[in-house]
Order: structure tokens, then sequence, then C-alpha cells
């Protein structure tokens, strides 16, 4: 298998080639709008991978950067710490870049980089991919239409079991590489999709399962400038399937599930994802009144792919972006809140811009 093809595809750059890396560089090679350009990981696999796509191999993403004459487009996969010093690396060079989530590992990093984006006038996304599933959009259009009427509450789950060889790799174990940041940060960066703004922040988190220094499930009480208030519970050491995940089949190396994990209540109906099922009273309103429960399923797609296709649009000014590095920034700050919020046992209040 060779990543030769027409000179019209975008030529992007994989920066780490990691679990996600690889997602990207297999999606890449069939995509008919990129095309990849080059690899850069240090690790033995890399270099193997990069040979079998007749592609530049780098152990240095900055090597692969001051070579990037076939490169018009960088996807940022390399470790949160790294993020923003590479991210600043290809906003020098003017390259258009995707950075995986979350931007950074500080509000004040991923700051840094949005600011300096900007000030290049280099675009810069976040990969939420989440924003490019079609149940997703749906269920944006359907909010944003006036379905729910005014939106009163949510209810999250992301609740499953990463079995005991996930957490060979030492990191984690440690502080920051729970199921907060790595999964209910997609939760509410959904959730900030559809609703809008958090304000404000209260949390709880536990290792009482596997106790590791890490936690390994929480539970957090988010509120939206509109009012509407969210709870959101993630764990990672439990038999259930009812997580995004499992139930939106965005995956094939996962089993998929027929259930709902995203609950949403307004005035006038609810919702549900990934199944989008609407509740709704037809006529007399009331809780002894029956409600009519509709299902309009929409056609399935890879999230993946079609924000590689954006990732093109964008880096070409076609379109603007889905999630901006100050969207992805927005998202980390409230995630980072969750922590705090757990540590202090208050309640953490995000400022507004």
């Amino acid at each position: 298998m060779t990543s030769s093809a027409p000179a019209s595809r975008l030529p992007v750059a994989v920066l780490g080639a990691g679990a996600i890396g690889r997602m990207h560089i297999e999606r890449i090679v069939a995509h008919p709008d990129v095309r990849l350009s080059a690899v850069a990981d240090p690790s033995d696999a890399a270099r193997d991978l990069a040979a079998a796509l007749d592609v530049p191999w780098f152990a240095d993403p900055r090597a692969l950067l001051a070579d990037s004459r076939d490169t018009r487009a960088v996807i940022v996969a390399t470790p949160n710490a790294t993020h923003t010093p590479i991210g600043l690396d290809c906003v020098a060079r003017g390259l258009p870049l995707l950075v995986e989530k979350p931007i950074a590992d500080t509000v004040a990093d991923g700051q840094r980089l949005c600011d300096a984006a900007a000030a290049a006038g280099v675009p810069l996304m976040v990969g939420h991919q989440r924003r490019h599933n079609p149940i997703l959009r749906q269920a944006r259009a359907l909010v944003r239409g006036g379905l729910l009427g005014r939106p009163v509450s949510a209810t999250v789950m992301a609740t499953w079991l990463k079995p005991d060889s996930y957490f060979d790799m030492a990191w984690r174990r440690q502080a920051g590489g729970g199921p907060v940041l790595i999964n209910m940060i997609h939760d509410i960066d959904l959730l900030r999709f559809l609703l809008g703004e958090v304000v404000s922040v209260q949390a709880q988190v536990s290792s009482a399962v596997r106790g590791f220094a890490v936690e390994d499930t929480a539970g957090a009480l988010l509120r939206f400038a509109s009012g509407a208030l969210a709870t959101l519970a993630v764990s990672d050491a439990t038999v259930a399937p009812w997580n995004w995940d499992l139930a939106a089949g965005e995956a094939a190396h996962y089993a998929k599930q027929d259930v709902d994990a995203i609950f949403l209540s307004g005035t006038e109906a609810s919702l549900t994802l990934p199944q989008l099922q609407i509740a709704r009273y037809r006529g007399k309103r009331g809780w002894h009144e029956p409600l009519t429960l509709e299902r309009t399923p929409v056609h399935r797609g890879d999230p993946y792919v079609e924000q590689l296709r954006h990732l093109r649009a964008v880096a070409e000014g076609r379109e603007e972006p889905v999630c901006s590095g100050l969207d992805g920034l927005r998202t980390l700050q409230a995630t980072l809140a969750v922590h705090e919020a757990a540590r202090s046992g208050g309640t953490v209040r995000l400022a507004q811009d």
C-alpha cells in the first residue's frame, strides 16, 4: 500500500503515530481530499509504517516542520504537553493545523496557541470529532430549531470498563490520565455544542475501585448561561454500555450497543442521543397525559473522515472551523474546572468573554 495520489489532494503531515495518529493516517491514505505527506514519531513502528506508505519519516516533529515543502496542513497527535510548543512551530511556518484534544495541558498554554494562530492568521482546529458526526449535527439542528423549547436539563453517562492492560502505560495511572480528561471532555464539548457556554461547575471524583493516583470515576454538575443544568457521570471501572463510544458506533473496534447515553430535556420536548428519540405531547400537556415517542435515524458517517474533508476546506479558506482553537480552549477550561471543583469542594465559576 502506498500513499501516492493526485496532486489535487491536500498534503497533510501527521505528528505523532500513537493510536489516534495511526487512526488519522489510516483514513488519510484512503481519503479523496487529502494525502499523507510525512509522519513524525520516534518509534520504530512509526518508521516502519512510513516506509510501508512510502512517505518521509522523521523522529522529531520539528525536523519534519523544517522540511515541510510538501506539507500544506498538519495534524498534531503528540502527547498533550507538547501540543502548544509544536503548535506554535506550525503557526510560525504558516501551516494550518488540527490539534487533537485537549488543545493543551493548561488553559494558559492553550490561550498562547490561540493568540499566536489568530495573530498570524493561521487556521487552528481542535479534534473534537463528535461535532462531525451526522447524529450530533442532527441533534444540534433540532435543538437550534426549537424542538426542546427552553432547554432545562441534560443527563450524560460515560460508563464502561477499560481492561487491566490499558493501565500498563504509567501515564494512565497518574493525574491527568483519567476519564475526566480522556472521556468526559468529549461529553462536555458535546453539551457546549448543543446548549452553549458553561458558567459554573461542581464535581466529585473517586479512585476507590483501582486505588490509582488518578480518578476512575467522577460526577459533575454544569450550569449553562441559559440556566440549564447538566449532570455528567463518567467511570472506566464499571460494567455498563451507557456511553457515546459504544452507543454511537463511531469506531469499528467497539461492539455497538443499542442504547442511549445522553438525555436532553426542555419545556416542549426531550431528545436522546445517539438514537435521536423525541418525546413530546401532541395534545393536552401534563404528567398524567400520554407522551408521543418518535425516532428518525440518520445515515451513519465516519466523523474522522468528515473532519479531514473539513480540514482541507478550512486550510483553503472555504469554511470556518467547526471546532476552533477558542472552542477547544473553552471545553478544556470547563473540563479542568471539574478537577478544580473536586479539589476545593466548591463551585468553580468560569469567566465569560
